[in-house]
């Protein structure tokens, strides 16, 4: 018996789906297409069931809590954020955010349709089959990559300013954290970005949290409710607090592992770290300015 079963909704709703999702995906795809305009149209007519200019008439402050326009979020706040970018995807964000808060975003049968209709508009890559669940997360987006047959469900935080790279078949459980960027211990203000790389067939389990760059090996899996401070080999099951190997995975069939080939995630190039904020350009070894106690202190 297969572990995830087919599930369909009634035939006339799936066509009208389908035909909305349609649309939407043509008028992304023309450069032409005023984004903040578009979004705030399917908003009215998905939460009011009228036309923008309408809502605004009868209703102009929910008319605009729509707009993307008259929006802000927490990303727009710092300096290390790519503006003219991040204007590209805030609006698909706006969308994507919104109507996860309505039928339409909590139901998996259309939630999943919508939010991989707008992945490709908004992430830097997307593999095929992309599946996201209701309210996640992003920093930014357009840093985020994703493999084929991605899987991220419920309230999973990917902080991706700093770049997040999810590989084939990555599956992150309910309430995980993947970071991209850290705070100096002594100016909380002094951030470096790290890109951080899941490689292939990761999982990483309920509330566990990755920090920025980490790079977890193809295959591994992280524990529930553990924080991955410092890279993971292939294969390998961590857990606790700082996470450490407790056993790993017998792969016989594993044709890197028998070949002494690099794994997927061991060939992607490791970025430099970068400073997110120009009034601390300096990049300092990690710890550095720290002293540990003495034991009479």
């Amino acid at each position: 018996m297969p572990w995830l079963l087919p599930r369909r909704i009634a035939s006339g709703g799936e066509r009208l789906l389908d035909r909305f999702l349609a649309e939407l995906g043509e008028r992304l795809s023309d450069p032409a297409t005023d984004r903040n305009a578009l979004v705030r149209e399917v908003l009215a007519q998905v939460l009011y069931g009228a036309g923008f200019e309408e809502l605004l008439e009868r209703a102009p402050i929910a008319a605009l809590a729509l707009d993307p326009a008259h929006v802000t979020f927490e990303a727009e706040y710092y300096a290390a954020t790519d503006q003219e970018k991040f204007q590209r995807v805030k609006p698909l964000l706006w969308l994507w955010k919104t109507l996860d808060l309505t039928p339409l975003g909590q139901s998996v049968a259309s939630g999943v349709k919508i939010r991989a209709t707008l992945a490709p508009f908004i992430f830097k890559r997307v593999g095929k089959n992309p599946k996201f669940f209701q309210n996640v997360e992003f920093s930014v987006g357009y840093n985020l990559e994703l493999g084929d047959d991605v899987v991220v469900h419920r309230h999973v935080l990917l902080d991706d300013i700093g770049g997040i790279t999810l590989m084939d078949r990555v599956s992150l459980a309910d309430y995980v954290n993947v970071y991209s960027h850290t705070h100096d211990l002594r100016e909380q203000a002094d951030v470096t970005l790290k890109h951080t790389v899941l490689g292939t067939g990761v999982r990483v389990t309920y509330h566990a949290t990755v920090l920025a760059g980490v790079r977890i090996g193809d295959d591994a899996m992280v524990a529930t409710m553990s924080v991955v401070t410092k890279d993971v080999p292939p294969h390998a099951v961590v857990m606790g607090i700082p996470a450490r190997v407790t056993r790993v995975k017998e792969r016989p069939d594993c044709p890197y592992c028998t070949r002494g080939e690099p794994h997927p995630a061991e060939r992607i190039p490791r970025m430099p770290p970068r400073k997110g904020n120009p009034d601390f350009p300096e990049l300092r070894p990690p710890g550095s300015g720290v002293r540990l106690p003495d034991s009479r202190e």
